[in-house]
């Protein structure tokens, strides 16, 4: 199968489609709302688009690594959301990890590797 990239840019494809895999490249809240739940909300929004637009959806999420720049302070509101947002008895598997991240204001950013139907 061939490999297939949307959304490319310069240095790197947002999404990436390949032998039935979609990789997504970190996605984050590009807005830098305030507070850790309202950035989440945002970024899983963002990853709910690129992943209907991949022809997927959050249920066929394999894996996800979360990074957070604070873990202590951001994990609870960070974990809040995602439990919200995940759907019951398709979790995935996830990493979470603390990150310096590339600017002050971004407290989350999420990659994320689904599967196609």
């Amino acid at each position: 199968m061939q490999i297939q990239r949307l959304r490319t840019e310069t240095r790197y494809s947002e999404i990436v489609i390949h032998n039935g895999t979609v990789y997504l490249a970190g996605q984050l809240d590009e807005k830098h709302s305030a507070g850790v739940g309202q950035q989440t909300r945002e970024t899983l929004a963002a990853i709910d688009a690129m992943l209907a637009e991949a022809g997927t959806d959050k249920s066929r999420i394999l894996s996800v690594t979360i990074y957070l720049k604070d873990m202590e302070a951001d994990y609870a509101a960070m974990n809040a959301v995602w439990d919200a947002w995940v759907p019951k008895g398709a979790a995935p598997a996830r990493a979470c990890v603390e990150a310096k991240l590339y600017s002050p204001d971004v407290l989350v950013e999420m990659t994320v590797i689904a599967a196609l139907p």
